[in-house]
């Protein structure tokens, strides 16, 4: 059985629908509460998390309220009828998921920078305000919903303050290589039922833990810059310079011009070579210079080349093939130095040679264009602690200066 999630809308054919809420009373005395059995799935269909409802009714029942994810359950102080609980719903529905202009449920919860909370429907396309002035707007300023949406594309700023809420990791403490466990677990303010943090942190967490794996279809090659490599290919040439690509051979002369200079080229002098091969077209010259340039330093010799990459790199395909090309030189030549790959997309970050969504994309997604499948799963899994930053971090432009 469902019910309209609007229940002024009597319409037997609307498709928004929720389970009715189900309540058990629990204890007697003073110790006696009220037992949501399935609030989580009524949150789900309102596409809010269980805190923001659960807290709600301790606000408008003016009772305390008590959370546990790890048991499904979630309790509210007091004898509460189903039908009472039900027509409280019906104020957080009206309030806090439906559009203030068509009244549809398809809105996801803004905070804007001048900290407003707004309802952006996905139907009519208007944001709605809320009412600050009620208690559960404080709640959710504080507590964010997981997929918040600032209000603005803007790149987060990685500074130091702003740390990953869950987890207490800053963005310094990645470039430290400090994990959570290592950071202080105070990012989330404390509630009065202490329990009520337990749902975002576990979301927090799932969502980083939770690599998604997708083949990519298009198996492209990538460029393998490594000695054997260039020495199979040079051999293949001599046997059949028909059966290789013009563009490939021209890569190969770059990457082995750079190798085999006794000190490495100026930014300068890599242009150079780049535009007479005719390779400043060419995405995958970005592959040839992340497995060439750099060495055991690596994390010391990304900012002086940052303006090099920034005038080379035009697109975002030589954003993607210049990250394969540090999942290669991680993956395949330099194992030991996987655990610093956070660091290194922090510099990659900071210096705005690889966009926040190249960088997502590849923290999310293991691929078996650049490495084989088990070696990219390695790779990207070591980049979670600030892929997981970036869907936590709140773009606060104003901090940006901080350290």
């Amino acid at each position: 059985m469902s019910i309209n999630i609007c229940r002024d809308n009597h319409d037997p054919f609307y498709r928004y629908k929720m389970p009715p809420i189900q309540a058990k009373v629990e204890g007697r005395g003073n110790g006696i509460k009220t037992a949501l059995l399935n609030i989580a799935d009524v949150a789900r269909a309102l596409n809010r998390p269980v805190p923001y409802v659960v807290k709600y009714f301790g606000f408008e029942l003016g009772t305390q309220t008590s959370i546990s994810v790890d048991k499904d359950r979630y309790l509210v102080n007091g004898v509460h009828e189903p039908a009472k609980l039900q027509d409280v719903l019906d104020g957080f529905i009206n309030k806090f998921v439906l559009c203030g202009s068509c009244k549809n449920p398809e809105t996801e919860i803004i905070i804007t920078k001048s900290s407003d909370l707004v309802r952006d429907c996905k139907a009519c396309g208007k944001r709605t305000p809320m009412d600050l002035r009620h208690k559960l707007s404080s709640f959710i300023l504080k507590n964010p919903p997981e997929s918040i949406n600032t209000g603005s594309k803007k790149r987060k700023a990685a500074t130091a303050s702003a740390n990953v809420r869950g987890g207490g990791v800053s963005i310094s403490d990645i470039a430290q290589g400090k994990t959570a466990n290592d950071a202080a677990d105070s990012s989330l303010p404390a509630t009065a039922d202490g329990e009520d943090n337990d749902e975002l942190t576990r979301q927090i967490h799932a969502a980083a833990s939770n690599l998604e794996d997708l083949e990519v279809k298009d198996d492209d090659w990538a460029v393998d810059m490594s000695q054997e490599a260039i020495r199979q290919r040079a051999k293949e040439l001599q046997v059949d310079s028909g059966a290789i690509d013009a563009g490939l051979t021209k890569l190969d002369e770059f990457g082995e011009w750079i190798l085999k200079t006794d000190e490495l080229p100026s930014d300068i002098e890599l242009y150079k070579k780049a535009s007479e091969l005719d390779l400043l077209n060419e995405p995958k010259v970005a592959a040839v210079l992340a497995q060439c340039l750099f060495d055991e330093d690596i994390l010391n010799e990304i900012v002086p080349h940052a303006p090099f990459f920034k005038k080379i790199f035009t697109s975002e395909e030589f954003e993607r093939n210049f990250l394969g090309g540090i999942e290669r030189f991680l993956g395949l030549e330099h194992k030991d130095m996987i655990p610093q790959l956070p660091k290194i997309l922090v510099q990659l970050y900071n210096n705005d040679i690889v966009s926040e969504e190249e960088i997502m994309r590849f923290g999310t997604k293991s691929s078996k264009k650049f490495v084989p499948k088990d070696v990219s799963k390695k790779v990207r899994r070591a980049a979670k602690p600030f892929i997981t930053w970036l869907e936590n971090a709140e773009s606060d432009d104003e901090e940006s200066d901080e350290e």
